[in-house]
């Protein structure tokens, strides 16, 4: 699981052998103790559901107006913001996970947490474009 910061290209990540709600609290609170307390940390989410539990709902309660939520439609995953993450994961397939044969789980892992320590030292600064959609 990874949070991108679209305005400093900076990477909050964890592997995790699973994706429920636990991991999900776990990268909320890396991401609470990353940034300063006064600041509002927006989320986008293709994937409601996940993200609104009773243990997560209660996650944020002791957090409030700590996290937004932006939510895209259903089966709408194009619209996040132009597809950053899928270009993050897809960096990593192409460099530092290129041909990778891990002996183990945790081999794996620290291999992904050291690929995205070398990406947090030359993050890459992201600028949104307005575009206009085309007619057929």
């Amino acid at each position: 699981m990874a949070a991108l910061d679209l305005h400093s290209g900076h990477v909050t990540a964890r592997v995790e052998r699973r994706h429920r709600r636990r991991e999900f609290i776990a990268l909320r609170k890396d991401l609470d103790a990353y940034y300063p307390p006064d600041y509002t940390i927006r989320i986008i989410l293709d994937n409601p559901s996940a993200h609104t539990s009773k243990e997560v709902q209660a996650f944020l309660a002791t957090r409030p107006n700590r996290f937004k939520y932006v939510h895209t439609p259903k089966h709408c995953s194009w619209l996040i913001p132009t597809g950053r993450d899928e270009k993050l994961f897809g960096k990593m397939a192409r460099t530092f996970l290129r041909h990778i044969r891990a002996q183990s789980w945790e081999e794996h892992r620290d291999r992904i947490l050291q690929g995205i320590a070398e990406i947090n030292q030359a993050p890459v600064m992201h600028r949104w474009k307005k575009f206009e959609a085309r007619s057929a």
